[in-house]
């Protein structure tokens, strides 16, 4: 196998991003509004630690996690289910604090949701009931 695809930059890069989301320096940008700037920023620096995340976890550069990539499906996906639901919770938190700008806990609850949904498919793919039409 080649080299593990590279991470860094899209960590760091998305890192930055996200860090803008949770602060009021975003500029004002050509629609006149500094929230939707700071929610779009934030939005690009999830993606890119995505693909972070991605890279470092099954060491190639691609973006669907399919079913073949996990080494433990069955066990793993609980703890991915758990990781989203506090996840949601964290942003229902950070959505009903002042101090956090108005879209910090929608970008919160977008990640929460996506990994919530992925969790739950893995589950029903392996020990749920979608996984007994694999066994026909």
């Amino acid at each position: 196998m080649g080299a593990k695809a590279e991470w860094r930059h899209f960590a760091a890069l998305g890192l930055i991003l996200v860090g803008i989301t949770f602060t009021d320096i975003s500029p004002n940008g050509p629609w006149d509004d500094s929230t939707f700037t700071s929610g779009a920023l934030g939005l690009s620096g999830m993606m890119l630690l995505y693909l972070a995340w991605f890279r470092v976890t099954f060491s190639i550069k691609g973006v669907v996690p399919t079913l073949d990539l996990w080494k433990d499906p069955a066990s793993t996906s609980p703890l991915v289910v758990t990781t989203g639901l506090v996840l949601l919770g964290i942003s229902y938190a950070v959505g009903r604090l002042d101090f956090f700008p108005e879209p910090a806990g929608l970008v919160l609850s977008l990640v929460g949701l996506l990994v919530t949904t992925n969790g739950v498919y893995v589950w029903m793919s392996t020990a749920g009931p979608l996984a007994n039409f694999e066994e026909e």
